[in-house]
């Protein structure tokens, strides 16, 4: 009987996963139709952090003959995707949610909602800080007689490339908060840490962006400043001892503690 009361809720998670997915791309599905209609507004807009530095008289190419139509398809597809992750993360949530104890409920919430927040936040600096800068310096740096004319497809996969980097970048406190309830690591720890993180940093900005000391310091900075934030943060989180004394006794169960001598 036990047996078969285990199948019973194994093939109901399955199902309830299986509904969970299918509203999931249902929304995303929703909302590439509603934004088909604006594919070429969006990737014209999406374009132009280049287009403002391309020399004058030049304009992107496509090297595709079905580029013109499915590149700014993907774009929609992207968008669509970003733009339905609060809801994706809902149902996420809404799945693993009761198999949770409650303070790891209280903590999950504000984890869920700041690290969407902040990927938001390093897509968004990406595209309005940091392309301006480095689409300039390429462009610059063309040799006489070379027109630069970017393949549209090349331009999107090299910006999916840095909105995931930045996004993920971004997420720093949100990392720093979870190692640290988790007794990975400590505040204090952390803190000893900081120039090798700094260090870490700067190499980051180096490897993504181009060589130049301002663009390299425009990621360092803002990923110093967040690993700072998520130090001051993880404070709160950080597990005492009772904590840790009453994760045991749920380990060990009730009746467990009446057995000690």
């Amino acid at each position: 009987m036990a047996d078969l009361n285990t199948k019973d809720s194994f093939i109901s998670h399955l199902v309830e996963l299986r509904d969970r997915i299918l509203r999931s791309l249902l929304v995303v599905a929703v909302l590439i139709l509603v934004l088909v209609p604006f594919a070429n507004d969006l990737y014209v807009f999406f374009a132009k952090p280049l287009m403002a530095a391309l020399p004058e008289g030049t304009s992107m190419i496509s090297t595709e003959p079905h580029g013109p139509f499915f590149v700014p398809l993907k774009l929609v597809i992207a968008i669509s995707v970003i733009g339905a992750m609060p809801y994706l993360l809902h149902q996420l949530w809404a799945f693993v949610a009761p198999g949770l104890y409650d303070n790891e409920k209280a903590l999950a919430i504000p984890l869920l909602v700041s690290s969407t927040l902040l990927f938001y936040l390093g897509v968004m600096f990406a595209y309005f800080a940091v392309f301006p800068l480095i689409f300039a310096f390429f462009t610059s740096t063309a040799p006489e007689g070379v027109a630069v004319m970017t393949d549209i497809n090349a331009y999107f996969s090299f910006c999916m490339k840095l909105f995931f980097a930045f996004g993920v970048s971004f997420e720093v406190p949100v990392a720093t908060v979870i190692m640290v309830k988790m007794g990975i690591t400590t505040p204090d720890s952390l803190v000893a840490k900081r120039p090798y993180v700094i260090v870490t940093a700067f190499i980051a900005g180096m490897l993504m962006t181009p060589p130049d000391i301002f663009s390299q310091t425009l990621l360092a900075l803002p990923v110093w400043v967040l690993f700072e934030l998520g130090v001051r943060f993880s404070r709160r989180f950080q597990p005492t001892e009772v904590d840790e004394e009453t994760e045991d006794e749920d380990t060990r169960g009730p009746g467990a503690a009446g057995t000690e001598k």
